[in-house]
């Protein structure tokens, strides 16, 4: 795609919408993809670890897809808590609009999928859940986890799937150092090369930290 990436915010290269078949919180369903989002012929594999090492959602309140592509963790989200308010971001419009598409065909009416800036600043998440776009480029990575994770409302969770071979571990100790106040970082799952990272951000008084057994 030569310079077109899935973190394009316009990609160039040709749509070639497709329909693919995924199972998604215990549904099988059919779904739009299109070419120039990320993994658009399957569900991959981080993904799938990440579904698969989380608790269900809080049922109410907001919960944030950062990085949505054309929108696996968001429709679980919103199929799992029908009664929350999902937000489902990313630069990449074509992805947005692929999200809207297959949130439209499933009946779910609280999916708000938007660009960054389009969130409103007081909105505070109960739950982030988010495979990050780690090719950006560590500097770019950085900056989005700043921005979003003191987003958390308190005594809530991110939770990040991020490949082994593609610097999870660092990543849990910039983590580690960068919400050093406040929250608590750790290892919560390991499986098919992938490690899922949960961000704890405590509340007024603390909560207690987080019981995980080593993995």
């Amino acid at each position: 795609m030569g310079s077109d990436h899935y973190f394009s915010a316009s990609p160039a290269s040709p749509e070639n919408l497709r329909r693919i078949r995924v199972t998604l919180a215990g549904r099988e369903l059919e779904l739009t993809t299109a070419g120039g989002v990320f993994s658009p012929d399957h569900l991959d594999t981080g993904t799938q670890v990440l579904l698969s090492n989380t608790p269900p959602p809080p049922p109410g309140g907001d919960l944030l897809d950062l990085g949505c592509g054309w929108g696996p963790i968001a429709l679980s989200l919103a199929m799992d808590a029908p009664h929350a308010t999902v937000w489902a971001v990313d630069v990449n419009e074509r992805a947005l609009d692929l999200v809207r598409r297959n949130a439209e065909s499933l009946g779910l009416d609280n999916v708000n999928a938007l660009l960054p800036d389009d969130v409103p600043d007081d909105v505070r998440f109960r739950s982030i859940r988010s495979n990050p776009p780690i090719r950006v480029g560590k500097h770019e990575l950085h900056g989005l986890l700043e921005r979003w994770i003191p987003r958390l409302d308190e005594r809530s969770d991110a939770w990040l799937v991020v490949q082994r071979n593609l610097g999870s571990d660092s990543l849990q100790r910039w983590l580690a150092a960068a919400f050093d106040r406040g929250y608590s970082v750790h290892r919560a799952a390991t499986g098919r090369g992938f490690r899922v990272l949960r961000v704890r951000r405590h509340g007024s008084p603390p909560s207690e930290p987080i019981a995980l057994p080593e993995v």
